[in-house]
């Protein structure tokens, strides 16, 4: 079959892309914005990309057009598809009905920690012998690749390695989560569908075991308030089955709030001094720490990443391992050997004393949860902070309010108020007194840095876009 993918450089729809060619698919695709490093990963599975969204991209007429969220009516290509009357069907749509159904499908929804949690929930598995297959919305460092339909356990007809066992705990009075051929772990998004598809993505996936993070208020543009996203994820909810599980956040209130509206599925929770599963931390902060399930002990996790939320991260997908069949136990040496996914506090350069990260961060939460883990980690040395509101959350002014709150760990923070900005952000910077300063540009943003960084600080570039490369651009300064 031939499939043209409309949106295919987006970090899903690329690894819709090369699940598709994993299949035996013909696959070709039109983005906007055709450029490395997802152009060339893309092209070297054989992928055809097309730059922009012409109606010739579309003739001579594919067997189906698979559709991306950015879409949008008055876009030429989908004009073209809807008059041409083409086949087609939505990203996650296909997902689910291609590659997922059949499948045990492990699914992260959560306002915040999906990535690092899918990645993290791929690499349990991988390590217990289960050969999972995945779609991140990121590039997992144990793996090189952000999606891969995965394969059969090695102990498929046998008895399972050291790393693995057959062993399940209990879903339920009577029952357990039934072992799977070829697991499947996905990054599951509570942003909608597509244009002709307004629910979230996560309710075409039908997972077994679900993990439910947490729950914010975010997605502005299509979310009027946090009432609307319980409702989505109450719609996630009603798609696992009884015989399946579900992995809750202990300590989220709105998460509760969303299981009273009806849970057929066995709930474990997870959290730091409370739930099924819990934590208690070695070190303050958090790269050492005890697990316990149901009040005994499983053991002790050393790993690298820092702060409670990563706690948090580990505690749900070390549940969620262990229900699909792994040994929890057998499990912990893995987290030390595990690699984060790139941009999520990533460390781009250490120049004259000065280290240089790369974060993610597009939530006033995560913000506030990253830069406490690191001053856990830093003690009282400088921390700066580089903050674009990227997100369409963030440029609306939805979290104007949070923003200041959140950056109570920075020393100094600049921000990028870009003059198409709708809000003013001087109001944050008010609320930072004598910590905050706005810049309308990144030159001008890396120039107040530069001015004011000095020997031993730790700068964090906070943003979910490109930032113009500003992380790298300022190590690059630094070594100048």
């Amino acid at each position: 079959m031939r499939l043209h993918i409309l949106g295919i450089c987006g970090t899903f729809m690329g690894g819709v892309a090369a699940l598709a060619r994993e299949l035996g698919h013909e696959v070709e695709g039109s983005d906007a914005n055709v450029y490395p490093p997802m152009s060339t990963q893309l092209e070297s599975l054989g992928i055809r990309l097309m730059d922009g969204y012409a109606a010739a991209h579309l003739q001579p007429a594919p067997d189906q057009v698979v559709v991306g969220n950015a879409m949008t009516r008055g876009n030429p290509a989908v004009e073209y598809m809807l008059d041409a009357q083409l086949r087609y069907v939505s990203g996650p749509q296909w997902l689910g009905e291609t590659v997922l159904a059949g499948r045990e499908v492990l699914a992260v929804a959560g306002t915040h920690g999906k990535t690092t949690t899918t990645s993290l929930l791929a690499h349990l598995l991988e390590s217990a012998d289960l050969a999972p297959g995945f779609l991140i919305g990121g590039v997992p460092g144990n793996f090189g690749v952000s999606a891969r339909l995965g394969g059969m356990p090695s102990f498929a007809g046998a008895e399972p390695s050291s790393g693995a066992a057959r062993h399940l705990l209990p879903a339920g009075e009577g029952e357990a989560v039934p072992p799977a051929a070829a697991p499947f772990v996905i990054e599951a998004d509570e942003y909608d569908t597509a244009f002709f598809d307004k629910r979230s993505k996560f309710v075409h996936y039908r997972p077994r075991i679900a993990i439910l993070n947490n729950l914010e208020y975010d997605h502005a543009d299509i979310f009027p308030d946090v009432a609307a996203i319980q409702r989505q994820f109450h719609h996630l909810v009603r798609t696992v089955p009884g015989n399946g599980r579900l992995v809750v956040n202990a300590h989220d209130e709105r998460l509760a709030e969303v299981l009273a509206m009806g849970c057929w599925t066995p709930v474990e929770t997870f959290g730091i001094g409370r739930g099924d599963w819990q934590a208690e931390l070695v070190e303050a902060d958090g790269s050492v720490f005890k697990v316990a399930h149901h009040g005994e002990m499983v053991g002790e996790v050393r790993w690298s990443l820092l702060g409670h939320h990563s706690v948090m991260n580990a505690l749900a997908a070390l549940a969620a391992a262990a229900a699909a069949g792994a040994d929890p136990r057998a499990l912990l040496p893995a987290f030390a050997g595990f690699e984060s996914v790139k941009r999520r506090m990533e460390l781009v350069g250490d120049v004259g004393g000065v280290r240089v990260y790369d974060d993610f961060a597009h939530h006033p939460t995560a913000i506030a949860t990253t830069l406490a883990g690191l001053r856990a980690k830093v003690g009282r040395t400088r921390i700066l902070v580089a903050l674009e509101p990227r997100s369409n959350s963030m440029r609306l002014g939805a979290h104007a309010e949070a923003l200041a709150p959140s950056l109570a760990d920075a020393d100094a923070v600049v921000f990028l108020h870009r003059p198409e900005l709708p809000w003013d952000a001087q109001r944050v910077i008010d609320a930072l007194p004598g910590r905050g300063s706005t810049a309308a540009s990144v030159d001008a943003l890396l120039a107040a840095l530069r001015a004011q960084v000095r020997p031993g600080d730790h700068v964090v570039f906070m943003s979910n876009g490109g930032f113009e490369g500003a992380p790298r651009r300022f190590v690059e300064r630094l070594r100048s």
